[in-house]
């Protein structure tokens, strides 16, 4: 696998600016590697026909919706939503029903946050594992009245697992 498209997935993953020392710790790959796959995939960004690129920031690198996509977010997501939280609520809808303690294996620790955004503002709902120490998380019925679609047409699950 290539340096540069591990460093995508990281940069998606993480889903926030990562200093070239974060992106190097995190790949287990030389600072100065990194830094020759980060200009290879920002060129490959630049030169392809794509909704997202990696910049440099002064908070680090990211991969981020171009500029000239920001219109199409703000009609689609609700702007309270940062881009760590709505990427953990798109995993959540994906698997649904899925164990808290999966979601963060997934997501990261920043993910414990996000899950108390979006039950704060009625996205997702939880249910205490029957054994276990875990939550249960799905989306709720907000969730399927704002984007418009029925679990079904994704194949998705309607309901948590029942319990015993």
């Amino acid at each position: 696998m290539k340096l540069a498209t591990t460093l995508e997935a990281i940069l998606y993953i993480k889903a926030q600016p990562l200093s070239l020392e974060e992106l190097a710790d995190t790949a287990g790959q030389p600072r100065h590697l990194v830094a020759d796959a980060l200009l290879e995939l920002m060129d490959d960004y630049a030169h392809r026909d794509s909704a997202l690129e990696v910049v440099e920031t002064p908070a680090g690198f990211s991969l981020q919706l171009r500029e000239s996509f920001q219109a199409l977010v703000t009609n689609l997501i609700p702007t309270e939503l940062s881009i760590g939280a709505q990427r953990t609520l798109a995993a959540i809808a994906l698997k649904s029903p899925i164990l808290q303690t999966e979601l963060i294996e997934l997501r990261g620790s920043g993910a414990y946050q996000h899950i108390q955004d979006l039950l704060a503002q009625g996205f997702i709902k939880r249910r205490r594992q029957q054994e276990g120490r875990s939550y249960w998380l799905e989306v709720s019925a907000k969730f399927h009245q704002y984007f418009e679609f029925d679990a079904e047409d994704l194949g998705l699950s309607p309901n948590l697992p029942e319990t015993p």
